[in-house]
């Protein structure tokens, strides 16, 4: 490797750096740079130091010090990764095969790469890397690859480099593929990671191609009303957390407290006690060494423990009550909502009583058509039944309890149920009754359930009926990169092909979500960068323009998803359940009101070939991915144009990506948006998303109750699915790990 700890070769190689960037005035630097080389014979101490002399340059009128920062870092990842590997002067990028091979011994990588494909392969892989794409990351980028998802060792050692990890993801995620198109997948998928086009989730891109840890981001479990079920599922939450996955539970079949239990009046504990159980899995089984589990815990705003559910994760109050460390949403039909603006009563039952006393179960029913349908009839049949108990709260009380949790915790999430099944693509096969840690994801729920249990041959043998356990996998389009480039269609396509491998290749320990994964073959493409696509078309958020460019945007990306979902079906076949469903009836396209000629013609191309997926586009958070690719989370707008990213060890300014003259004036602050626009937009792309958005609000801390209420009143009317964190100034809240893609 060329040794640059020359003075010459030192400042030759920074002034080349600062060349890239003719606005940068950098001749002081240089000269401090030669300062600290003279003090410092340890070459990681220099590079830090070089690093942090860049940073405190950085400015909103000089954002491109983080590029020589991040080139600066590079230097020092190279001796690093070329050290631990044992070859200090060998150059980088000079030896994958060498690398999968130590790496595998080592039992860091999966086996499979070595036994999939030969040495010659490997070897073409490796002439298709490009050091100089390593030139696109930003310091903070970098450095949180490097710190979170680069293969170390046992011993925390680094030995991958940034186009390595890219390479092992394309690797890895084709090596099922048929032969003769295999190693063009490779290079394609390779391309649009690189290329920084688009991000895999979390998990995939920590560990494809590694030897252990699964690929999907996030799980949502139901659990049975019964003592085997309810601790079934905490098992199952731990064996997910254990793999690096998020979780979210639906409670709501659940008997509420005082209900009877075995026909004992007044025996149940409720939900809370179970929720106390889960908050212990997920503070105590960790994620891979990475972080504590994460586990959203959702129920029905008729169950009659809401009132002690939404006051769980408050500050003051009665701790055994409380269980700060889970994540809640509530359940919503339409007839609450009515409610809640007509200020009339809202009435509260016990799940367990209903199933008893009427025969079914109210969470099973939803409004078919907006003001009226089966919930609200059955709703109605309850309250008038008198041998049901009941408990009449004034449904704007209950808003405002779910107002001031908001305030103080930022949830509970909003989970619209009778929009989101209404919207459901497969409701010939299921019910949505939740959503996922990060309120993106919607597909078929129901419970696992013990049938039997018995002793044969000295052996307990235990049969269940598995229920649909959801499991999403994701990865995100970065917008402003692949609409700058034009080059949408070409990305989606290796996109969709990407994560329906992950399908295949991914490893659960959960069996309910291995058959769920098979049976649905959920995918969720996402997009992050919406703010950064908007200033550098020079767009207002506030404004018309933005909503329509949403609208239309999210219809092209849908339609090439659909497409690509599509084609793959022709290649490979379609999910098991296709036939039945809306792809295939065509009720998905009617619904939407797809009615142009070139809609037509991909109704009848599903109606042909069938789709390979069952749900299709999902927009998680990926706050940590749009850092990696520099660029803007999901579709929220910026904090800040200039700001501090702070973790436990660092704290490292940043600016708004292609921060100009130009793009200044459309990178507004979220908390100074009027969250109103913000509403429309995601109502504009939602028409286009088959499942959902992590859709944040943004509202100060003295904002007037009526105003949250009226933000609330407006995204139930507009048809959101969800809405994730309420994100006020008064409170820091930790962004999503689990989805993040």
């Amino acid at each position: 490797m060329e040794n640059v700890l020359t003075s010459s070769s030192l400042g030759e190689w920074l002034r080349g750096c600062l060349m890239s960037f003719p606005e940068i005035q950098g001749e002081t630097f240089l000269k401090k740079a030669e300062e600290l080389e003279a003090k410092n014979n340890d070459h990681s101490v220099l590079y830090k130091l070089l690093a942090m002399e860049s940073l405190n340059c950085l400015s909103a009128e000089e954002p491109q010090w983080t590029f020589i920062a991040a080139r600066i870092y590079l230097r020092e990842l190279y001796e690093t990764v070329q050290r631990n590997r044992g070859n200090i002067d060998a150059p980088p990028y000079s030896n994958l095969y060498g690398l999968i091979e130590q790496l595998v011994n080592l039992k860091i990588y999966n086996p499979a790469i070595l036994s999939s494909y030969s040495k010659s392969e490997l070897k073409e892989a490796e002439k298709c890397i490009e050091p100089e794409k390593d030139k696109l990351f930003t310091y903070i980028g970098l450095k949180t690859l490097a710190d979170r998802y680069l293969a170390k060792g046992f011993n925390g050692e680094l030995y991958e480099l940034p186009q390595e990890r890219w390479m092992l993801i394309a690797l890895f995620l084709m090596k099922d593929e048929d032969r003769s198109q295999r190693m063009g997948l490779v290079k394609e998928a390779y391309w649009a990671l690189s290329n920084q086009y688009m991000t895999v989730a979390t998990p995939t891109l920590a560990n494809a191609g590694k030897s252990y840890g699964q690929l999907s981001s996030c799980f949502i479990d139901t659990i049975d009303d019964s003592l085997r079920g309810i601790f079934d599922s905490n098992t199952d939450a731990a064996t997910v957390s254990k793999g690096g996955g998020g979780l979210g539970i639906y409670l709501g079949k659940i008997r509420s407290r005082g209900s009877d239990i075995k026909g004992f009046k007044g025996n149940s504990s409720g939900v809370i006690p179970w929720m106390k159980q889960l908050n212990n899995t997920a503070v105590s089984v960790d994620q891979l060494g990475q972080r504590q589990g994460a586990i959203a815990v959702y129920l029905d705003v008729w169950h009659k423990d809401i009132l002690e559910f939404l006051d769980a994760k408050l500050n003051n109050g009665d701790e055994r009550m409380r269980t700060h460390d889970l994540f809640t949403g509530i359940c919503i039909p339409d007839v609450f909502m009515e409610m809640v603006e007509n200020r009339d009563d809202w009435y509260l039952f016990d799940p367990h009583e209903v199933r008893q006393v009427k025969g079914y179960s109210l969470e099973d029913f939803y409004d078919e058509t907006r003001g009226k349908g089966s919930f609200r009839e059955k709703y109605a049949d309850c309250l008038n039944d008198e041998r049901l108990s009941k408990k009449c709260v004034p449904a704007i009380e209950i808003m405002k309890r779910i107002m001031r949790s908001q305030l103080e915790t930022g949830t509970p999430f909003m989970f619209y149920r009778d929009t989101v099944n209404r919207l459901n693509p497969n409701n010939h096969k299921g019910m949505i009754y939740a959503s996922n840690l990060c309120t993106e994801i919607m597909q078929n729920m129901s419970a696992t359930t013990v049938h039997s249990e018995e002793t044969e041959d000295g052996e307990i043998i235990i049969r269940k009926t598995p229920g649909d356990f959801v499991v999403c996998n994701l990865s995100s389009l970065s917008l402003a990169k692949v609409v700058g480039d034009n080059v949408l269609k070409r990305v989606i396509d290796i996109q969709v092909r990407m994560l329906d491998n992950v399908i295949d290749l991914n490893s659960i320990d959960v069996p309910q979500a291995v058959i769920t994964n098979k049976k649905y073959r959920a995918i969720g493409v996402g997009t992050f960068g919406w703010h950064h696509l908007l200033a550098k078309e020079g767009i207002k958020w506030e404004s018309e323009q933005a909503v329509s460019y949403a609208d239309k945007l999210y219809e092209i990306i849908n339609y090439y998803v659909i497409s690509a979902s599509s084609d793959l079906a022709k290649e490979k076949g379609e999910y098991p359940v296709f036939s039945g469903s809306e792809w295939h009836s065509g009720e998905y396209f009617s619904k939407r009101g797809y009615d142009a000629e070139e809609w037509q013609h991909l109704r009848q191309r599903v109606r042909r070939h069938g789709m390979r997926n069952g749900y299709l586009i999902a927009v998680a958070p990926n706050s940590s991915t749009s850092i990696i690719a520099n660029s803007t989370p999901s579709v929220d707008p910026i904090f800040k144009k200039f700001y501090s990213e702070e973790k436990k060890n660092y704290k490292i300014p940043v600016t708004a990506p292609d921060l100009n003259a130009e793009t200044a004036w459309y990178y507004k602050s979220a908390f100074y948006i009027d969250q109103s626009w913000s509403i429309l937009q995601n109502a504009a792309r939602q028409r286009h998303v088959d499942q959902s958005i992590s859709f944040n609000l943004y509202v100060t801390h003295n904002i007037k109750a009526k105003e949250l209420l009226d933000l609330h009143l407006l995204s139930f009317k507009k048809g959101l699915k969800t809405t994730y964190y309420t994100r006020s100034t008064s409170i820091e809240l930790e962004g999503c790990d689990s989805c993040e893609s």
